[in-house]
């Protein structure tokens, strides 16, 4: 057995007291004038002995007592094997769960609120000098340094839930950079949580072998969810009063099946559309919601259901922009193409700019959702090497070769994207053959295919290679040769041509195909604004190029919310970065100075809103085997710490133990009597 303060086993010598009070019992005697002193000897002497023995016990009993108050001031413990000497300093690394999930109701009030209590249960069982981290989702900078003990229970009051959701990897490997700034300290780490499975990917968790890991497991419940997972807008292009087609994702999170959950989509604060909708359990399902009437400028939309009792998933946010103008590109050899000037001019919803193939303005072709290359008889490197990277960032190229085309240099241009390229020229005529209807540019064209369409009819044409990449046939050929073809090229596409926009190769643009292609092309086209951002996720916003100087920052701002992202330049965009900036869901205006620049949205990490929660025996399958699990409850968590630390202790017994003997000392004084004796006068 050893003590946790040994220096209180020196007030031991004040058990001489009551042996002193024992052995002087300065008492004053009465005198008793009897007649005959024979009797009254006889009587003395019984009522000493038996009076001698009830002193003796109460003696005994006051010892006893004594002797087990001073060892419980003194914390004696039986040692183990993971027994930490009590004079060595420690460094301690709680961590406290703060997530959404945490705000579930238990018979103890919040997980967060129980979480904190434990926290400072955990704080009380190490010594005054110990020092202590406290680390929340967040990983906020404040929390990486060592506390005292009133320090850390102050720090833990200002806990408070956020929309973060680390791993327990990330936990870990957080916790221990910290600690391991503390070489010579004993180190020890704890999770207190409800352990949800999302934060674990299945890989077991590496440590560091000289730190202990206790996983504090808070008992929660699992609860009907429902929330939304994401969205997209069919239409990549958004026209003024056009119907817009959203496709959300509503999954449903429980064991059982969630009926008839009511949903509304707001567009800026107005109702645009609304559902009820049931689905079933452990499901994802995808539907789509029409709504119309929006004017131009950035739209902010809001969706939300009525879903009880976890209620913090219940809104998703997004942002669009409804563009007044799409503006289009066209690049050609100086000359600009009657037909392609002809198809645009037909709305004026699409802004034209023609340019010559060596007046690229390079720095601007991401503002263009897509460009059209015709005519160009040899693409020059450069602009080639431009167009690559103005496709992989999401932009739609659509290629007419010249009539006189270097086909070295398309090969050059389109071979790099993975698309299709013209290898050499037929001069045979020949007719389209098949139309592909499945595919999204023909998808809304015709009310009704007829029997005996009118295909354009070809003169001659440049045969294009098989593509490498992910080819898609708008238009063939007879014996499958493609005469239309769609690529993916990194986010956007690649539309090629087999011939030029020459009538001297075929009817195309005069074909009445031509006019509503080209249209359904542009309005697929673009590489439109993300409708949303997850916290904590999406390290980098990409927006359009946006030149900044000292006194014109870009802010992200949301009522009394202002946040400075840090900014850099790249060709073609411009990048903003929030590391941890944005705390609260909804949507911000990107501004520069008083202008707005763009609307984002910013949603929660939807893995919070599965609260199904790991086993034991789960832990224990990818947690080192030295790791302890702890079980929350409504009792104290104190003892099993400090047991886990040295061993289990003793004091309480020795408290219990003084307290029966104290107990016994009053029964003994007042209720023990030595039996009187009768004597008997003779007269």
């Amino acid at each position: 057995m050893h003590f946790l303060y040994p220096a209180f086993l020196f007030a031991l010598l004040s058990l001489v007291v009551p042996i002193l009070v024992h052995l002087f019992n300065f008492r004053k005697y009465q005198k008793v004038y009897f007649s005959n002193v024979q009797f009254l000897k006889q009587v003395n002497e019984q009522q000493s002995s038996r009076r001698n023995l009830k002193e003796r016990l109460i003696l005994a009993t006051r010892l006893l007592a004594l002797t087990f108050l001073v060892l419980a001031f003194a914390r004696p413990y039986f040692s183990n094997q993971k027994a930490i000497n009590a004079n060595t300093q420690q460094a301690v690394s709680i961590f406290v769960d703060n997530s959404y999930s945490m705000q579930t109701i238990n018979s103890e009030g919040s997980l967060l609120d129980e979480a904190k209590e434990k926290a400072r249960e955990i704080a009380s069982a190490y010594g005054i000098n110990d020092r202590f981290q406290l680390l929340t989702q967040d990983f906020e900078g404040k929390h990486q340094r060592l506390l005292s003990r009133d320090e850390f229970n102050d720090a833990v009051d200002a806990v408070k839930i956020g929309p973060e959701s680390r791993s327990l990897q990330q936990i870990i490997d957080r916790q221990q950079s910290l600690l391991n700034t503390q070489p010579n300290a004993v180190k020890s780490i704890y999770i207190i949580s409800d352990l949800q499975k999302n934060m674990a990917n299945g890989q077991p968790v590496k440590t560091d072998s000289s730190t202990h890991i206790s996983l504090v497991k808070l008992k929660a419940s699992s609860l009907p969810n429902v929330a939304v997972d994401s969205v997209f807008l069919l239409s990549a292009v958004h026209r003024p009063g056009e119907s817009e087609k959203l496709v959300l994702r509503l999954h449903n999170y429980a064991d059982a099946p969630a009926e008839k959950i009511p949903l509304r989509v707001l567009i800026n604060g107005e109702t645009k559309a609304q559902g009820s909708y049931t689905i079933n359990p452990r499901w994802a399902q995808n539907d789509t919601l029409s709504f119309s009437g929006l004017q131009s400028g950035w739209q902010r939309g809001e969706i939300t259901l009525q879903d009880n009792p976890v209620t913090f998933d219940n809104q998703f946010y997004f942002s669009f922009d409804v563009k007044q103008q799409m503006p289009v590109l066209l690049i050609d050899d100086g000359t600009p193409n009657p037909y392609l000037k002809a198809v645009f001019a037909a709305d004026a919803f699409f802004e034209v700019k023609d340019v010559p193939a060596g007046n690229v303005d390079y720095a601007g072709l991401g503002n263009y959702p897509i460009i059209v290359l015709s005519d160009v008889r040899s693409v020059s490197t450069g602009l080639a090497q431009q167009l690559k990277g103005y496709v992989q960032k999401g932009g739609s190229l659509v290629v007419f070769p010249a009539a006189d085309a270097d086909l070295t240099t398309y090969r050059d241009l389109l071979q790099p994207m993975g698309a299709a390229y013209p290898e050499k020229l037929i001069a045979s005529a020949t007719k389209v053959s098949s139309i592909n209807l499945q595919n999204e540019v023909f998808k809304s064209i015709f009310d009704s295919f007829p029997q005996n369409p009118d295909r354009p009819v070809i003169k001659k044409y440049y045969q294009l290679s098989p593509s490498q990449g992910r080819t898609e046939n708008l238009m063939n050929l007879p014996g499958g040769q493609l005469f239309l073809a769609e690529d993916i090229s990194g986010k956007g596409k690649v539309y090629v041509s087999a011939v030029p926009l020459n009538e001297d190769f075929s009817n195309l643009p005069r074909h009445a195909l031509f006019l509503p292609v080209m249209f359904r092309m542009a309005l697929l086209s673009g590489h439109d604004q993300p409708l949303f951002y997850t916290i904590g996720h999406d390290e980098s916003i990409e927006i359009p190029p946006t030149q900044t100087n000292e006194k014109q920052l870009l802010k992200l701002v949301k009522d009394s919310i202002s946040i400075i992202p840090d900014v850099r330049q790249q060709e073609g965009s411009t990048l903003l970065y929030t590391s941890d900036q944005v705390q609260q869901n909804g949507t911000y205006n990107l501004q520069k100075q008083d202008s707005t620049v763009a609307v984002l949205a910013f949603n929660d990490n939807r893995s919070e809103s599965d609260l199904v929660y790991f086993s034991d025996a789960e832990l224990a399958k990818f947690m080192p085997k030295s790791s302890s699990i702890l079980v929350g409850g409504k009792g104290s968590i104190k003892n099993a710490v400090s047991e886990l630390n040295i061993g289990p202790q003793l004091w309480k017994l020795c408290i219990i133990l003084a307290l029966i003997f104290l107990a016994a000392e009053i029964i003994l004084l007042r209720f023990y009597k030595p039996v009187k004796q009768v004597v008997e006068r003779s007269i």
